[in-house]
């Protein structure tokens, strides 16, 4: 069994351009204004080097796309209450507010969003804020998508949880806030609802959205990327260039992409931000999670029935080089046709139970439908007592 593909890869972000955008090339050498990222501030004032500061702070120059071309600091500065922000999955770092702040804000009020992107208090976002109060430039990071919160003060404001992807995040409805979005792109993107993404509509206006996955434990797997293409530094600088809008180098033949920018402000970055992304573990299933004599039979089930693919410590065979059709284990193709390898690599299987929903366009909204589906289309014969050990099983990993 294979818990088939979230085919977002491990840090997939933002294809977030106008459909008329021009093919994804860019002169030799182009130029852009330079990142803000140099003025971090309060708790982001880490090593520019540092893989956290990196994941959560560094926006590999991408503030001209969302400022420029998109206006959203426009829009945020003048439409989006903290109320709205949350009501479309934006997550609030409680650690970076003063105490008693929550409590007197007017949280209907835009002037407290800026206020909050002036304290680097929303995750993803970093924005440079005048004395006066105003949005100067803003940009996103990879924490947008793959960091969320623990809730601990509100539902969407608590303590940052890298790498557990934002599956309330509705990128598609921020996206369509912006006046600079043509009608026909604004449908596609308010289509996706939330924790959906798709990164290959801007290169080929095919709209088929996939779940945004989890970007931990990932160490020791080969080829990171869902359908395999490349390691997670490929992805990252993919997304950074492609989907996030930054200034740096990109370039895949098999994609038609060619993109070369000075300074790169990608490539530099990647080693430590994959460092990073490595040193994050899948959280461990909590005490009376699951049951644990029922998880003892569903690991028999699990060797007999999916370790031929889910093998060894990191749990997936494409560390043996090998990819599956989509028609092997019955999920749908058309994502994985418009990608290099035409294929889905095996998934991990780390965490499980803290990242629903599963497959590549959440179709299986639990992992009793992930065992179901399998169930049938691999023609497993569990029976009804069998599947359910075998979600119990899942939960604990």
């Amino acid at each position: 069994m294979r818990i088939a593909p979230r085919l977002f890869a491990a840090v997939g972000f933002l294809s977030l351009a106008c459909t008329e955008r021009p093919a994804i090339t860019a002169p030799r050498n182009a130029s852009v204004a330079p990142s803000f990222d140099h003025r971090l501030t309060g708790r982001s004032r880490e090593r520019p080097a540092n893989g956290r500061s990196i994941f959560r702070h560094w926006t590999f120059g991408d503030e001209p796309f969302w400022t420029d071309t998109l206006h959203l600091n426009e829009v945020v500065e003048t439409a989006v209450s903290p109320a709205t922000a949350l009501a479309v999955g934006l997550k609030v770092d409680a650690e970076r507010l003063p105490p008693g702040f929550l409590g007197s804000a007017d949280l209907k009020s835009p002037a407290t969003t800026v206020d909050l992107l002036r304290r680097d208090a929303v995750v993803g976002i970093e924005a440079d804020v005048t004395a006066d109060h105003h949005i100067k430039r803003l940009g996103i990071t990879c924490a947008l998508c793959h960091s969320t919160v623990d809730n601990s003060v509100a539902p969407g404001i608590g303590r940052r949880l890298d790498g557990l992807p934002n599956r309330d995040l509705n990128v598609g409805a921020i996206v369509a806030l912006s006046p600079a979005v043509p009608a026909s792109a604004k449908a596609v993107y308010n289509s996706w609802g939330p924790g959906k993404y798709d990164a290959e509509f801007n290169r080929d206006g095919i709209n088929s959205p996939v779940v945004i996955p989890p970007a931990l434990g990932l160490k020791g797997v080969a080829r990171e990327t869902y359908t395999a293409e490349g390691p997670v530094s490929y992805w990252n600088a993919y997304v950074a260039v492609t989907q996030m809008h930054g200034q740096g180098n990109f370039a895949d033949s098999r994609l038609g992409i060619a993109i070369k920018q000075s300074p790169d402000l990608v490539t530099p970055k990647l080693a430590a931000l994959r460092r990073y992304q490595h040193s994050l573990q899948a959280p461990r299933a909590a005490a009376g999670s699951f049951d644990a004599a029922a998880a003892g039979r569903g690991r028999a089930l699990f060797n007999r029935t999916c370790a031929s693919c889910h093998i060894g410590g990191t749990g997936t065979d494409n560390n043996n080089g090998k990819l599956h059709a989509p028609d092997e284990t019955g999920v749908d193709g058309a994502y994985a046709a418009r990608t290099a390898n035409k294929a889905y690599r095996t998934t991990p299987l780390r965490g499980l139970a803290q990242h629903a929903p599963y497959f590549h366009d959440g179709s299986a909204a639990t992992l009793a439908d992930v065992v179901a589906h399998y169930n049938r289309a691999r023609h497993l014969g569990l029976s009804d007592a069998q599947q359910r050990d075998l979600v119990e099983f899942l939960k604990g990993l």
